[in-house]
């Protein structure tokens, strides 16, 4: 399938915007009505749950008109912008992406966007239909999935009734019986739609509940509801490592901090246990090993928590390790990151010392199967062979 713009060139229908979403945030304009642009010149910034990104004219044109307000939801296949083309302009405002006179719109990865844009697979924007159509993608657990073979149902064919569309285990059991053997009532679907009651006294401000802030919370309830976490906390004698750690920054004459030198041990623990360093697939009910380490690292940011991803960082010196952790956490404070370093991860770590704190209970960055919480250092006076023993400081820090 291809996306097909307007071969007059009338007006401007947003494409997918390479996040696999299928709306964005409307953040600033960068044109006005009557404004004359060139082709590619940015006319408008979006926000997607994880980017910020500049969207680029197609074409060059004047603009007649901007569909939209600063802090609008533009759906994916709307029409963004309309070009002043003359006498034959007045029929196109109107028009949706949707309408019935338009090939379906599949998306296409925004830049120079053609008449006609081959999109790849990757970013192919599927039409709104029930899961239930899709012959290979029923989003349901692991457990589920194998009730269903048990039973010898193709889980493909279940109508789902579970939130975001999954199949449940009521759903297999159900499947092919007679709907009078079991009424179907309007009182299950009734929890999703009540609203909970909320104090509208005082409130001195609202803040928008989506882009990244409604990702983190679905991303974080996904984990919760999908895997068991359970924690061990530690205290790790840290004392070499800071000494390392002081020398090495002596060495290049710039301060390192812990950090870096963590992840080091990190890499090379999941080395030796390859079981940490995994994935799982729901689809197809696998675990995957990872062979290298990709290390995510937790960055908080003002628009909320960000996982930038270190690639290869078992191939990486602490140096290295600590100058793409600053690289990274720059590009994610201005929504600068591109969307391939956020993806990818096979481990994350959750630095809580880096503000003071001593323990944390991090979520699982799912699918990934492990995360690893670090506390502040401290140092400890330490005895040795129990009474009149001798005391000796040393330097501790709290993992979990």
């Amino acid at each position: 399938m291809a996306t097909k713009q307007p071969t007059d060139h009338s007006h401007f229908i947003l494409p997918d915007l390479g996040e696999g979403v299928h709306e964005a945030e409307l953040i600033k304009w960068r044109v006005s009505v009557g404004d004359t642009v060139k082709e590619h010149q940015t006319i408008a910034e979006m926000e997607t749950d994880k980017a910020l990104v500049e969207v680029p004219s197609p074409w060059a044109g004047v603009i007649q008109s901007l569909n939209g307000n600063e802090g609008d939801i533009i759906n994916v296949g709307s029409i963004l912008v309309n070009y002043d083309i003359g006498t034959s302009a007045a029929d196109s405002p109107a028009e949706t992406a949707t309408g019935t006179d338009a090939p379906p719109d599949t998306g296409c990865v925004v830049g120079a966007v053609q008449d006609s844009m081959t999109v790849p697979a990757s970013f192919a924007r599927t039409t709104a239909e029930p899961e239930t159509q899709s012959s290979e993608k029923a989003s349901a657990t692991p457990a589920v999935r194998r009730i269903a073979k048990e039973k010898n149902i193709d889980i493909n064919a279940v109508t789902p009734t579970g939130r975001g569309g999954r199949v449940t285990a009521s759903d297999i059991e159900s499947h092919g019986t007679p709907a009078t053997v079991v009424p179907i009532e309007p009182t299950p679907t009734a929890p999703l739609a009540t609203r909970v009651s909320v104090p509208q006294e005082g409130v001195s401000e609202r803040i928008p509940f989506r882009g990244i802030r409604r990702k983190i919370a679905e991303a974080m309830m996904h984990s919760i509801n999908t895997t068991a976490h359970f924690q061990v906390m530690d205290e790790a004698d840290v004392t070499q490592i800071d000494r390392k750690r002081k020398a090495i920054s002596e060495l290049i004459g710039r301060k390192l901090s812990m950090l870096p030198f963590v992840m080091t041990a990190v890499t090379k623990a999941l080395k030796k246990h390859p079981a940490m360093n995994s994935t799982v697939d729901d689809f197809v009910e696998e675990i995957l090993l990872h062979s290298n380490v990709h290390l995510g690292c937790a960055v908080d940011t003002d628009n909320g928590l960000m996982v930038p991803v270190i690639k290869n960082a078992d191939a990486l010196s602490p140096v290295q390790l600590a100058d793409e952790t600053t690289r990274l956490a720059k590009a994610c404070r201005d929504r600068s990151i591109p969307r391939e370093e956020l993806s990818g991860g096979t481990f994350t770590i959750s630095n809580v010392g880096s503000y003071g704190g001593m323990f944390s209970t991090p979520i699982i960055n799912y699918p990934e199967v492990g995360i690893l919480g670090v506390g502040r250092s401290k140092e400890q006076v330490l005895t040795k062979d129990g009474l009149g023993a001798k005391f000796f400081q040393r330097r501790r820090r709290h993992l979990w």
